[in-house]
């Protein structure tokens, strides 16, 4: 199942997308469920049920924002493919790599991530989201999986001379409209066995970043094991899984997003995310 939070004739809802069409969900489960968030919490009950009564759109009407608008964590992980730690100069670690984002950085499918007025040094970061759908602390890895209610692609985009003023990556992670997330989330029974599967990111059509998800350093049971022994993991928080090499800073000369650029992260059998670059007025 694929399910994403939309914009619909000006009102914001939440429903199931197959082929051309957006099945406005929301509208149906408006007393049940308040949003995506929501619906994952109570582990998408009566979801298909009331997708067989749900009126239909074709997904070229719809407005797509964040898969997950409102979560309450974003937790981003660093350093995690081996090309891209050593494209860094990283020492290896022990740990995951471990930032955040904020719900307010975000930006949906087609709409356009914006470079802010006091940079030009805007990257693209093609990454795997994980949106988490059964709450916990302390998950054992063994356990991990369990947890998850779906994938998304996610462009962690980054002002790079931001998040080099300190060691801290906070600043540079969360302009507005930089994270782009979407254009929806697939159910773990749909995309099936992830570690096959690559992830590559266009730039104008060029394949800038390409990798596979076993290429991980710390794969994503770890990453939730680690991320849930310091927080409470919560339904419709999304992790960042990391990026693999092939950054724009680290190429000679950088190459740095630039308004009208057209950026895309595509997963293999889960979708692709395209996002038009704009200049902040």
């Amino acid at each position: 199942m694929k399910l994403s939070s939309v914009r619909i004739e000006g009102r914001t809802t939440w429903g199931v997308v197959g082929g051309d069409t957006f099945v406005d969900v929301g509208a149906v489960m408006v007393d049940h469920y308040s949003g995506l968030k929501a619906a994952i919490a109570a582990s998408l009950r009566g979801v298909e049920e009331a997708t067989m009564r749900a009126q239909r759109y074709p997904v070229d009407v719809v407005e797509w924002l964040p898969v997950i608008p409102n979560p309450e964590k974003i937790l981003c992980v660093g350093l995690n493919y081996e090309m891209h730690r050593q494209e860094t100069g990283r020492s290896e670690v022990e740990h995951p790599t471990i930032f955040t984002r904020f719900a307010s950085s975000q930006t949906g499918h087609l709409s356009p991530m914006v470079r802010p007025k006091v940079s030009v040094e805007f990257d693209y970061e093609g990454e795997l989201a994980v949106v988490i759908g059964k709450p916990g602390r302390y998950i054992p890895r063994e356990q991990a999986m369990a947890h998850i209610s779906g994938f998304a692609c996610y462009n962690d985009g980054s002002i790079r001379d931001f998040q080099r003023h300190t060691h801290q990556y906070t600043p540079g992670k969360n302009f507005p409209n930089t994270g782009a997330f979407g254009p929806w989330m697939m159910t773990p029974d749909e995309l099936g066995e992830l570690s096959s599967l690559s992830i590559s990111t266009r730039l104008n059509g060029e394949v800038v970043q390409s990798a596979f998800f076993d290429q991980m350093i710390f794969d994503i049971p770890r990453q939730i094991e680690y991320c849930s022994q310091f927080t409470r993991l919560e339904p419709g928080d999304v992790i960042l899984t990391g990026t693999p090499g092939g950054i724009g800073a680290r190429r000679n000369p950088p190459l740095w997003l630039r308004p009208a650029d057209v950026v895309e992260v595509e997963i293999e059998k889960l979708g692709t995310l395209r996002n038009q670059v704009t200049a902040e007025i």
